[in-house]
């Protein structure tokens, strides 16, 4: 008997395509979008806590396109265009009209997108060591989006993501590497970001007139000692965003929601449940 992996929910079809997402709870309604690390899917960005704010509200996962078990056609482009689209059909397909995002990293880029095309649609926004700005390729991100699938380097983006080594493992490692040789996933993973890695920046960035005119009530998340996207990114924002406050982590990198999960979820909580 096999056992099906928790990473795969539910499913919403429409046309060619595929959404794979999570649907938990009840109560107000919040989106959570992933990042774009190597395997990544929604449940293993977010497993930490999808359980906690599930007791408290309805929270949905979707694996984005071009990641995870979400399906789309091979040569279907994609972009924020794309992105946006996926989240606003899913949207429709569960009858939600109004929703508060949170995105982490590319998942931060895609909220913004998201609520920058559809503003009537967002409540709040928290953003987590978010892209959705232009800055200067790191050499944290380079290594991520020009990843080969080895366990060496699974083993060496870990060590990036993470401040605090000691949460990371050899199983940890092994689990993450086997995911991103899943299937088709590193094929897809690899055309997503190529080089020049900066016009993936770029592709992912609003403009500053465009974040300013967002006013939404806006958090931001952020560790200091983040080697993948820049602090500065979302200390820009906190300046353009009008209805914006910004947290800084010590001693920690780009996995807040891991590293900090306990504060984390609370802050979260505080800001979107208040």
């Amino acid at each position: 008997m096999t056992t099906q992996s928790p990473e795969v929910a539910k499913s919403f079809v429409n046309g060619d395509t595929v959404t794979n997402y999570h649907d938990l709870g009840e109560g107000r309604p919040i989106l959570l979008i992933h990042g774009s690390g190597p395997g990544v899917t929604a449940w293993a960005n977010w497993r930490g806590i999808l359980p906690v704010l599930s007791k408290h509200a309805r929270t949905i996962a979707p694996d984005m396109f071009g990641f995870g078990y979400s399906k789309c056609p091979i040569d279907k482009p994609l972009d924020l265009d794309a992105w946006v689209t996926q989240i606003t059909n899913l949207l429709d397909s569960l009858h939600i009209d109004k929703i508060s995002v949170i995105g982490n990293s590319f998942g931060g880029a895609v909220a913004l997108a998201f609520a920058a095309r559809h503003p009537e649609r967002v409540e709040r926004i928290v953003l987590m060591g978010a892209a959705g700005i232009s800055f200067p390729l790191t050499w944290g991100l380079d290594k991520v989006w020009g990843y080969q699938p080895s366990l060496e380097a699974m083993d060496e983006l870990l060590h990036i993501f993470a401040y605090d080594h000691s949460i990371l493992g050899p199983d940890l490692a092994r689990m993450r590497y086997e995911a991103s040789i899943r299937d088709d996933v590193q094929a897809r993973f690899a055309a997503l970001f190529p080089e020049p890695r900066q016009r993936g920046i770029e592709m992912l960035a609003q403009t500053e007139d465009t974040i300013r005119s967002l006013e939404h009530k806006t958090l931001l998340i952020h560790g200091r000692d983040d080697k993948v996207v820049p602090l500065f990114t979302s200390q820009r924002m906190s300046e353009l965003l009008p209805n914006a406050e910004l947290h800084i982590f010590n001693k920690c990198g780009h996995w807040v929601q891991i590293e900090k999960a306990q504060e984390f979820s609370k802050l979260v909580q505080g800001f979107l449940l208040d």
